[in-house]
């Protein structure tokens, strides 16, 4: 038998094999939910597994994030108020007052009453406390080298000796070094929590030492910071979800900073159930070695658990990442990321409870067990539901030709997405007009997302500045889709603007803030702030024979800032913004913002168009958080490398102004005082066309060499 006919007989029999197959598979209809079972749940296996290994990698990742951010802030805080220690410590009257508080310690015997009424003690606190009081500082101290104190804005500490607790924190900059303590309990009576005054309420200072003339460390300074004020809010900077925390350790096991859990943990007795009980400094971190949340006692005493793994690792100097899982101080299963911080000599861990962080995995298990059930379930009933599905299959292709059309407006092609929704290109079915339609797709309807759509519409129809994108009609289609049609724009957003043609023009610049301003100072006349101000919300087309006419798009975050009753859309632990152009107070308080805020945001907008970079150059959204709130960028000639206008460099700069006081007043301020600017008027309207002539043309060719702006 030769090789042809061997090889036409297998396909012959295959053929045959599949045609009785397929004939099996259309008489035999229950056999359909079987083979669905069985491809299901080889699927679900399978997919598991991947998902199990992708989701791990993905939390470990994100807690190393997390913990990498928390650790980056908790240095920068660190390193600013060392700076600040240095600068009060290095003052040549704080030196002179210090030098002769040393002199009376000399002088005979009641060393306190002489130095309660010494006139140097009088002058260092009127020079110091101010200055505490403007920055947040609780309080001061002055030691001498035999940790003598001097000088205290408590009466209570001045004259004692050697304070054990202050000895050993200073130890530092008695050699020398200012430093940062690790929070420690008070030995005087400062106030708790409560407000009640009591000894033991923790307590950390920022030290620098005060030196002689001749280099002589001859005192040490210590400026108080309140550790839940300062210290504990750093590390909560970033942590994951509603169960995570990140906290900081000794290497025996104690506590430094607020467990989230103080209230549950004094229900769980590892904490005095008492109203001024607090974890910090009282709790020791060890392992009950069952969960106490579910009212299980642990075997041992808490003498003889063991601490939990991150501590234990951490402390033997041992950074990691554990994602299957072990127990916390409360015994609650958790994933976590941990590291050893040697120039502060504590531990910091980030983690977040198992059954948060593995939320995902445990529904997907669900709705594979449940849709398994359904089909074998179903095997019964194949027959009524095939006969069922071809009617409805008849139906779901009319309403599939409807889902074209929106009240009186066709979809042609979907271009983009909003705040909430998705945006297409259509054209109403009787006036031909193009327009643009927004839509909540079904999706991600819910409640809450549907109001803030509904208020987008709202709060946009009431404006009708030119340089503002203008609503035509609103509705809803009987099936519950809401949407919205607005004017259609031909063009292109500022961020893809400068993405391909790299720093505008200065005048170009000043051009298109004026309408950027225009557009805002109706908004804010009327009480609404945009919120989210940024160049992708900023687009630029030819409107009405006018080349580069700025339009401000997407006030989906709108706030409206004076209505009584209005509803409240943002949470109060939310974030909303694009954090590279949000204010320091949208990041710091995102409810209280105003006007000034959006002014902010211009600001950092012109300085994206002028130096074709964005105001800060960071690797984390926690970085960047923390640079908007602490730091100013560098001036736009600086980021150029080359001259700017002074006038324009200088009105950018302070639109960037960390206090909204010092910003411009109003939209309509910032707008006049930029039209006052050298080159405001130079880019003129030949200008423009000739520039979206040699733009039309670019494209009209395909080339992948976009024109740039021609300066004027």
């Amino acid at each position: 038998m030769s090789l042809t006919h061997l090889s036409n007989l297998s396909n012959s029999r295959t053929t045959s094999y599949l045609a009785r197959t397929r004939s099996v598979l259309r008489k035999q209809l229950w056999i359909w939910p079987l083979v669905a079972a069985a491809l299901l749940a080889f699927t679900a296996v399978t997919v598991r597994l991947h998902m199990e290994a992708a989701l791990k990698q993905q939390i470990a990742g994100n807690l190393q994030v997390i913990l990498n951010a928390n650790a980056e802030a908790l240095r920068a805080w660190a390193g600013m108020v060392k700076s600040e220690a240095e600068t009060l410590a290095d003052d040549e009257h704080l030196r002179d007052l210090t030098t002769a508080l040393l002199v009376r310690t000399t002088n005979g015997t009641s060393l306190q009453a002489q130095l309660l009424v010494a006139p140097e003690l009088a002058a260092v606190r009127a020079q110091l406390n101010p200055w505490l009081d403007r920055r947040g500082y609780s309080g001061f101290v002055v030691l001498d080298t035999n940790c003598l104190v001097l000088a205290a804005r408590r009466d209570q500490l001045v004259g004692m000796v050697s304070p054990s607790g202050y000895a050993a924190q200073f130890a530092a900059s008695l050699a020398g070094k200012s430093s940062l303590t690790q929070p420690f309990p008070s030995i005087s009576m400062l106030p708790d929590m409560k407000g009640n005054m009591r000894a033991g309420v923790p307590t950390m200072f920022a030290t620098a030492p005060i030196k002689s003339a001749d280099g002589r460390v001859i005192a040490v300074l210590g400026v108080r910071i309140d550790p839940d004020m300062d210290f504990t809010r750093i590390l909560a900077t970033a942590r994951a979800g509603g169960s995570g925390e990140t906290y900081a350790f000794t290497k025996d096991g104690r506590l430094l900073s607020r467990s989230r859990f103080d209230e549950q943990l004094r229900q769980l007795s590892l904490i005095p159930d008492t109203a001024d009980s607090e974890s910090i400094l009282s709790l020791d971190l060890r392992d009950p070695l069952v969960d106490l949340t579910k009212g299980k006692t642990s075997p041992k005493r808490r003498a003889e658990q063991n601490l939990i793994r991150p501590v234990s690792e951490a402390g033997a100097g041992h950074a990691g990442v554990d994602v299957e899982g072990y127990r916390d101080y409360r015994g609650v299963p958790v994933v976590g990321a941990w590291t050893w911080l040697p120039e502060f000599n504590l531990g910091l861990v980030t983690q977040v409870e198992v059954a948060e962080a593995f939320h995902p995995l445990h529904i997907m298990r669900l709705g594979f067990g449940f849709i398994f059930c359904l089909l074998v379930a179903g095997s019964a009933a194949i027959f009524v539901l095939m006969r069922l599905a071809n009617r409805l299959q008849a139906t779901a292709r009319k309403a599939a030709l409807k889902a074209k059309q929106l009240g009186q407006y066709a979809l042609d092609d979907k271009i983009g997405a909003g705040a909430f929704g998705s945006v297409y290109r259509a054209h109403h079915a009787l006036m031909r007009r193009p327009v643009a339609v927004k839509l909540l797709e079904s999706e991600v309807a819910d409640a809450n997302t549907a109001a803030r759509f509904e208020q987008e519409v709202q709060m946009t129809s009431q404006l009708t500045h030119p340089n503002t994108i203008a609503l035509y009609d609103y509705g809803r289609t009987p099936e519950g889709v809401f949407y919205y049609a607005m004017e259609y724009l031909e063009g292109l957003t500022l961020d893809k603007l400068v993405k391909s043609h790299g720093p505008q023009a200065e005048s170009r610049v000043i051009a298109f803030l004026m309408q950027m301003c225009g557009s805002l100072s109706e908004a804010h006349t009327i009480g609404l702030v945009h919120r989210d101000i940024k160049p992708a919300n900023v687009f630029l087309t030819q409107r009405g024979g006018l080349p580069d006419f700025v339009k401000v798009l997407d006030f989906g975050l709108v706030k409206a800032r004076a209505a009584e009753g209005q509803l409240e859309l943002t949470g109060a632990t939310s974030t909303l913004g694009t954090p590279l152009y949000m204010s320091p107070e949208a990041v710091e308080h995102p409810n209280q913002v105003d006007a000034r805020a959006d002014i902010y945001s211009v600001g950092a907008v012109g300085y994206f168009l002028l130096t074709g970079q964005p105001l800060f150059d960071c690797a984390s959204l926690g970085e960047v958080l923390m640079h908007q709130v602490k730091h100013m960028p560098v001036k736009p000639s600086a980021r150029l490398g080359r001259p700017v206008s002074p006038a324009l460099e200088d009105l950018l700069m302070q639109c960037l102004a960390k206090n909204p006081a010092e910003r411009p007043a109003s939209a309509r301020d910032l707008g006049d005082a930029l039209a006052k600017c050298p080159g405001a008027g130079d880019w003129t309207r030949e200008h423009a066309e000739e520039w979206w002539l040699r733009l039309a043309l670019a494209q009209s060719e395909k080339t992948l060499v976009l024109p740039a702006a021609k300066q004027p």
